[in-house]
């Protein structure tokens, strides 16, 4: 028979204590379906309650699915860990006929959310429960069809590892150069001949993105037409990397006009300043910005992009204002009034021209990554096509 298999007929729940307090790693779940290590603080837990996950067993979260539009769930990697007894556990009955890496792939479709969103829409707050979890479907072909699907998803996704390995590399020999250069055996009480204290306001053009009303959705786009709208990055938007590639929403040029939202021209530097203070990253073409982000415009001299880029990762933003918390302690006027070390022209010439290199590799790593990533998309969004052979 070719039809989908219910989820449910493959699973079983798993509930293990951790009774004998053998397991001390502790961990938590993402809404983006992995794994890390839990920041809870669990200073007088009793740990011998929580639950035991082991190597290629399953949790999950079912609660506010349709809010969030995404299902946590996960397999895990490790040997054991413990976890929330919050968290719903399972795994695969019998391995013969369904591989656990593959049903991970299944879970990791864009079209297995919104199924589960679908699910989840008549629940408590928008919450899927277990036996509606068990009733979804599935495609189970053959054990060496799917051996095959998860061989070839899996070379992706280890030629994706080891670009990020290289770019991890690669960012440690820009901060090595940087420390060198411009921090270690630096006396900021005696400055080298032809440096000097400048604000971040006098070197660069400081600008605010702004976000139009959200109510009005006219201003917002998710269509790629360049000539009508402009990528428009969020904080969110700022995780990936160096690089800013693809942001999640647009803004027409409408918007634009109206709202009279700063432009930012490619290879810009942009730093976020509230709420998740210190990001960092690139631009790589023509953009917009919400207003939790700050925008350095170049401008003179270009070749400075890679000392900007280095001086704002390596800030302590904590140490930034009066205040305890980092959400009031930014603001634009302490952004722009910043005093930055800017060294004598010969000096920043040699470090992008050390630095240039490096850039451009991470660049390209990351454009890899992102078409690597594409390609996994295609890989998981065509299982849905696949049959079953029981």
């Amino acid at each position: 028979m070719n039809e989908y298999k219910r989820l449910g007929d493959y699973i079983r729940e798993v509930d293990v204590r951790n009774r004998d307090l053998s397991i001390t790693t502790l961990v938590g779940l993402t809404i983006n379906k992995a794994f890390i290590p839990s920041v809870a603080n669990v200073i007088g837990t009793d740990l011998s309650n929580y639950k035991v996950i082991r190597k290629e067993q399953f949790a999950c979260s079912l609660m506010q699915v349709s809010r969030d539009g995404k299902m946590p769930v996960a397999m895990f990697e490790d040997d054991t860990a413990i976890m929330s007894p919050a968290y719903p556990m399972f795994e695969v009955v019998d391995k013969s006929k369904l591989m656990p890496h593959y049903l991970m792939m299944w879970f990791s479709r864009k079209e297995f959310d919104r199924e589960a969103s679908f699910y989840a829409v008549g629940g408590v707050r928008g919450s899927l429960t277990w036996e509606d979890f068990c009733d979804m479907k599935l495609p189970i072909p053959s054990i060496e069809r799917q051996r095959e699907i998860v061989a070839e998803y899996e070379t992706l996704s280890k030629r994706i590892r080891l670009n990020e390995q290289m770019i991890s590399k690669l960012e440690e020999t820009a901060q090595t150069l940087y420390r060198k250069m411009f921090v270690d055996g630096i006396d900021k009480e005696n400055l080298p001949d032809g440096w000097n204290f400048r604000t971040l306001g006098e070197v660069f053009d400081i600008t605010i993105g702004r976000t139009p009303p959200r109510a009005e959705e006219k201003w917002f786009c998710k269509e790629t037409d360049k000539e009508n709208n402009f990528p428009w990055v969020s904080i969110a938007d700022m995780n990936n990397g160096m690089y800013v590639l693809d942001t999640r929403e647009r803004l027409t040029k409408e918007a634009v006009d109206w709202f009279k939202i700063p432009i930012v021209p490619p290879q810009s530097v942009l730093l976020s300043f509230k709420m998740t203070v210190g990001r960092v990253c690139i631009t790589t073409e023509t953009t917009l910005s919400n207003e939790a982000i700050a925008h350095f415009v170049f401008k003179d001299n270009t070749q400075i992009r890679e000392y900007l880029y280095m001086f704002l990762k390596n800030i302590d933003y904590k140490t930034i204002g009066s205040t305890s918390s980092i959400t009031e302690a930014i603001n634009t006027n302490m952004i722009k009034t910043m005093l930055i070390i800017m060294p004598s022209d010969d000096v920043t010439q040699k470090f992008h021209e050390q630095l240039l290199p490096v850039f451009s590799a991470i660049y390209l790593k990351q454009k890899e990554n992102e078409k690597l990533t594409e390609l996994q998309s295609l890989h998981l969004a065509k299982m849905g096509q696949l049959k079953s052979t029981e």
